[in-house]
């Protein structure tokens, strides 16, 4: 038995308890349903973008209420195709849509490419929605007292309606959709494959947003701040973990059917990769895993790039 392998032999037989509501299904369909109930309103407007034949969009799209999600859309014209297989990145936590160039090898592989920024983060959106109590150090803990009010509940939805623009593109090949991200974009990835037919394949990377009771037991990453929350109101520690258990991809992880190519690293203290297992372990798809053992939450980095790029000409090759 090699290294790793040795290292993650607990990992694979990881089944903690689900924490799944009866409802858990009921809560997602009526969610859906009400951000479906809100038009998208998009508007992309083009860039004077320096590197000619690829053509660079802002956009803007309302997500589950009335909040402008911003985002930035990429086109390999110099391709001259009329519809190309699209990304849809979504970014890690406290961060942005990022810049056009963080997005080439993509674009030169032949994809079109949405990302998207998360509502009151690091980007230009704001956040519209509603809610009747204060949180704790940082967004994990918004809402949290409320699994309607829970802010992870606009964003998943938001990310739906990311994908729902990238299938209204005229250029988008819509049987093409791939979600991609890392840490609380790889959650988001996760989250989309499980509730979002249209994804054919989820890239995901140091995961975040999994077996979520651990991660505030633990005080892991962004998740502390829901420790710190329920330090204040500890009379509302099981309503709060009631309410994580609707955001935890482990209770998700059944309902995912595309192919999910995945990565976590053995040093990660922010989202361990233990708890990634919980989800990992219970999807019934096609699926890989890329372990790196001594890096922390950085992950694979540009290494995991090129594992991503030769797992796309392996397996989707007729695309490009």
């Amino acid at each position: 038995m090699g290294y790793i392998e040795e290292a993650t032999s607990t990992f694979r037989s990881y089944y903690p308890a689900l924490t799944r509501a009866h409802d858990f299904d009921s809560f997602w369909d009526e969610t859906i349903q009400q951000a479906q109930n809100v038009p998208l309103q998009p508007i992309r407007t083009k860039r004077d973008y320096p590197i000619p034949n690829v053509d660079v969009y802002d956009v803007q799209f309302c997500g589950m209420d009335e909040t402008r999600i911003h985002g930035l859309y990429i086109v390999p014209a110099f391709l001259n195709k009329e519809k190309y297989p699209c990304i849809v990145h979504y970014h890690g936590f406290s961060n942005n849509r990022g810049e056009a160039s963080d997005f080439m090898h993509w674009v030169m592989m032949g994809f079109a490419v949405l990302s998207v920024d998360c509502r009151e983060q690091g980007g230009k959106t704001g956040n519209s929605a509603p809610t009747t109590s204060g949180f704790s150090a940082n967004l994990a803990s918004k809402g949290v007292h409320d699994k309607y009010e829970y802010y992870y509940r606009y964003v998943y939805m938001d990310c739906m309606k990311a994908i729902d623009f990238a299938c209204a593109q005229e250029e988008v090949d819509n049987s093409r959709i791939v979600v991609e991200g890392g840490s609380q974009g790889g959650a988001l990835a996760m989250a989309m494959a499980a509730l979002d037919s249209r994804p054919v394949l989820a890239m995901v990377d140091v995961p975040s947003n999994s077996n979520l009771v651990r991660r505030v037991e633990g005080m892991h990453g962004a998740f502390a701040s829901v420790a710190e929350y329920v330090k204040k109101h500890p009379e509302r520690v099981d309503v709060v973990f009631d309410t994580l258990s609707y955001f935890d991809t482990m209770n998700m992880a059944d309902r995912i059917t595309c192919r999910v190519l995945a990565s976590v690293a053995l040093k990660d203290e922010i989202c361990p990769p233990e708890m990634y297992y919980a989800t990992y372990n219970r999807i019934q798809s096609e699926k890989e895993i890329v372990i790196y053992p001594f890096n922390g939450h950085e992950g694979g980095g540009s290494t995991q790039t090129e594992v991503k790029l030769t797992y796309l000409n392996k397996w989707f090759r007729d695309w490009f």
